[in-house]
């Protein structure tokens, strides 16, 4: 299996790609990591991927789809990082748009986004927050590969933390905005082990996983989806 990383050396990325690439959660994968700036081409191959380089903010959906040629699956995995607006839209929306219809130019039909547990329209992001432009491009994003005849999935974790991982994780309804009040946080290493596991599992097709810490196995969770 030959899984392309876009963003490989983002928070969550950089735990995901060891874990495919030896084999931590199963068969060992040969993992593309695909990182924007030279100087992170090394961090990469230490991490046990092939670096490639390309800057999907400005790439073309050729580009992308050359990119992908000969991979089985792809893993969204970038973003902005927030704080300019326009640069949310051109990477979390536009960009992730073009590495979809890249996959389907180049016959990879297996996707996952890594998105957020809030994306859906009741995110009660209101215009006027910071937050609102990453919300409002991750929906995009997100509904655009709906539409697509790829082998999709969304995962939604809730607010992310450094804590150790537990290897278990709580699923929350795919539609609906999340009770106020609850408890969302999830550890990044965590969320790479879903990830990792979601490559895996055919329940995970056409499914928005969202979920947060919680009790239930990693792999248990994605093979019992409701």
């Amino acid at each position: 299996m030959k899984v392309v990383v876009i963003g490989a050396l983002g928070k969550v990325a950089r735990q995901l790609v060891p874990l495919l690439a030896d084999g931590g959660t199963g068969p060992v994968v040969d993992v593309v990591g695909v990182v924007r700036k030279p100087e992170q081409v090394d961090r990469v191959a230490d991490l046990g991927a092939e670096p490639l380089l390309l800057d999907v903010e400005h790439a073309s959906t050729d580009e992308i789809a050359a990119a992908l040629a000969g991979a089985d699956a792809v893993v969204w995995s970038a973003g902005a990082g927030g704080g300019d607006p326009q640069r949310t839209y051109a990477v979390d929306r536009d960009a992730a748009i073009r590495s979809m219809d890249a996959a389907a130019s180049a016959g990879v039909r297996r996707y996952v986004m890594v998105s957020w547990v809030g994306s859906t329209p009741e995110h009660g992001v209101p215009e006027s927050a910071g937050f609102f432009a990453y919300a409002d491009a991750k929906l995009a994003a997100d509904d655009h590969l709906r539409t697509t005849d790829l082998d999709w999935t969304i995962l939604g974790p809730g607010t992310l933390t450094d804590e150790p991982p537990t290897g278990r994780i709580a699923l929350f309804p795919e539609t609906g905005a999340v009770p106020a009040g609850t408890d969302t946080s999830v550890p990044r290493a965590d969320v790479a082990q879903v990830v990792a596991a979601a490559l895996r599992e055919p329940a995970t097709v056409g499914r928005f996983v969202r979920f947060s810490a919680g009790e239930t196995a990693i792999p248990t969770a994605l093979r019992n989806l409701d």
